[in-house]
């Protein structure tokens, strides 16, 4: 039996591969746990629904501080009750690896799959994993040196989604797909998922645009909208931008991404999934002011680059331009070079292609073969 725990969607994504990779070994396998749509799909029972992890900011967080605690203590009693063989964790570092310390304390052997940004801030963290896991799983290449470097055994499996996507997208049949014209230079602004983030960046990145049209008339821009709430924010703000015109999509950003000659996208996942569209990009990216007041003042931040391009090329690679530094010209300039530039553009989709190929290791079996070698390890 497995006890699996995911939180958010990209969880669910690879929970579901690792299921569908663990039953091919364990045929009569039992899955229990916390679910999303694709594990539920892959025949994992569910005993809360995902979205119950699925949280953003500090003060919605606190806020549920309490159900949280009485979801955690409820599974724990569900687990030591079953005794699965292995206790797996999928992202949701926060609420799992607290679970996870809990539950090895039972004797339950435990895996926490995605690794924790401790590499990133608060390498504090690590003392409470190692006492949390008896395997990471991590899916980035610069990971397992940090983490064995603090004792915690780690198996490098790589990316799912760089399986998923492919080599050589086409950007042709991306704009088809979209209805946008072939012959148009487009552009995709991708401000980001959340509400917050779309009201700081949405009226930097239009200022951007206008910036841009400006000195070359010929650009279009279009603009994945993550969900309705997200699109009316956006909407509100295009009105303050009539000479702007941008193609409003529902969803639908991996195919805005192979569509676009270059892109203008915050800081965080979307960074990593424009790489694997091998499309030039700029990254902005603007905390609240009291959110970076803390994270300067306790000096929380240990990596030179934020977006996963640079974190992974080991250089800069892609423009980083954060908080005061994210102004309109300069984000304009740098859009402007990867539209007339050949060779800038060819720097980043040469070291996209790369990096694409090291990520593409067949994660879910990967990931499946490590929890093997572990349960016989133990047995």
């Amino acid at each position: 039996m497995f006890f699996l725990v995911a939180g958010e969607v990209s969880g669910d994504m690879l929970a579901a591969g690792l299921i569908r990779e663990l039953r091919k070994r364990y045929p009569e396998a039992r899955f229990v746990g916390v679910t999303g749509p694709r594990m539920r799909a892959e025949g994992c029972e569910s005993l809360a629904d995902i979205e119950a992890l699925s949280l953003f900011g500090i003060s919605e967080v606190i806020g549920q501080i309490p159900r949280l605690l009485r979801l955690r203590q409820r599974l724990y009693k569900d687990i030591v009750r079953q005794r699965p063989d292995v206790f797996i964790g999928i992202d949701a570092p926060a609420f799992n690896t607290r679970l996870e310390a809990r539950v090895r304390r039972a004797g339950i052997t435990t895996v926490h799959y995605v690794c924790p940004t401790a590499w990133a801030w608060r390498a504090g963290r690590t003392r409470g994993i190692r006492r949390a896991v008896d395997r990471m799983l991590a899916i980035f290449p610069f990971e397992p040196d940090f983490f064995a470097a603090h004792d915690i055994p780690v198996t490098f499996v790589g990316h799912p989604l760089a399986d998923e996507l492919p080599a050589h997208p086409d950007a042709a049949a991306a704009r088809d797909a979209l209805g946008l014209e072939r012959a148009a230079r487009w552009v995709g602004l991708l401000p980001g998922s959340r509400g917050a983030e779309v009201d700081r960046l949405g009226p930097l990145f239009l200022e951007v645009a206008r910036w841009l049209v400006r000195r070359d008339p010929s650009v279009r821009f279009v603009a994945p909208m993550a969900n309705q709430r997200v699109r009316a924010r956006f909407e509100a703000e295009l009105e303050r931008f009539p000479d702007v015109d941008v193609e409003l999509v529902d969803g639908r950003s991996r195919e805005v991404m192979r569509a676009a000659e270059a892109l203008l996208v915050a800081s965080g996942t979307a960074t990593l999934e424009a790489l694997l569209a091998k499309t030039p990009m700029v990254v902005a990216y603007e905390l609240s002011g009291t959110n970076y007041w803390i994270a300067r003042s306790l000096n929380l931040i240990k990596t030179e680059f934020v977006s996963m391009p640079n974190l992974l090329a080991g250089r800069r690679l892609v423009p980083e331009l954060l908080q005061t530094d994210a102004q309109v010209p300069m984000l304009g300039a740098w859009l402007y070079r990867l539209l007339h530039s050949p060779a800038a553009r060819a720097e980043q989709i040469d070291a996209f292609e790369a990096i694409h190929a090291g990520l593409a290791r067949d994660a879910d079996a990967r990931a499946a073969e490590a929890v093997a070698e572990l349960m016989e390890a133990r047995s």
